[in-house]
């Protein structure tokens, strides 16, 4: 079922290219008017992904694509690691030092480790390998751990329309190019994708959304309890480790 996978992240156009680093930076920290008001409505998804636990707590947590860092915003635990390897994006953030280990790579972290949590922020959709990144958090949960994941409803209508009269028109006006060619190549999962493959590897999954509707929302929410093992060490022993930068 997961045929397409890895995925080819598809080729940014050169002058696209020539703007992409400098972009997704100020877009991360919120800088232009549309990528602050972004931001503030991501509160929801940061606000979801901690709605389990005390802004300071003692659950072990892993947190993959850490971004800024900016989720230490809405919790902070004795015990939390990242997986991030654009260190760019954090490396001035306040609350490095919040921080106890920093992977590069899921693969990197030791089969023995086990978390009480593991979380993600907007980052599923970004992953070209994801069932094998989400077998490999199948398979460092605590007993009883959980998989929160928040992501943009990608491959919706309200998601889509949202984009396209905030960030795309001002991306539009500064650059004058178009924002969704960026969109493709950055967002390579779609929501119901991403729903797919936790279903796969997780026995429970609830969902909640930032809208109407799952179908017509701006963003997701996914708690997702008891892996499967077996699967993902089947998945895992049956599949290539073929990653892109």
């Amino acid at each position: 079922m997961f045929e397409d996978y890895p995925k080819k992240r598809p080729a940014l156009p050169a002058e696209l290219e020539a703007v992409y680093r400098q972009h997704y930076r100020s877009n991360r920290h919120g800088d232009t008017p549309a990528s602050g008001l972004a931001q503030k409505m991501e509160r929801w998804l940061h606000k979801k992904v901690a709605s389990d636990v005390d802004s300071v707590h003692q659950k072990r947590t892993l947190e993959i694509g850490a971004g800024t860092l900016n989720q230490l915003d809405y919790e902070q635990s004795s015990h939390y690691d990242i997986v991030k390897p654009f260190r760019n994006l954090y490396a001035d953030s306040p609350f490095l030092e919040k921080i106890k280990t920093i992977y590069s790579d899921i693969e990197e972290i030791d089969s023995t480790s086990a978390y009480d949590r593991i979380t993600s922020v907007a980052t599923f959709e970004h992953i070209t390998d994801l069932p094998e990144v989400i077998a490999r958090t199948c398979l460092l949960l605590a007993p009883g751990g959980c998989l929160r994941t928040s992501i943009p409803s990608e491959g919706g209508f309200l998601w889509k329309l949202g984009w396209k009269l905030t960030t795309g028109l001002e991306f539009r006006f500064r650059y004058g190019m178009d924002y969704g060619i960026l969109m493709r190549h950055e967002h390579v999962n779609t929501a119901a994708e991403i729903e797919e493959i936790l279903h796969y590897f997780y026995r429970i999954n609830h969902c909640s959304s930032f809208g109407l509707s799952k179908g017509f929302s701006f963003y997701r929410f996914y708690e997702s309890r008891e892996p499967n093992t077996d699967l993902a060490r089947d998945y895992l022993s049956k599949n290539s480790n073929v990653r892109d930068e």
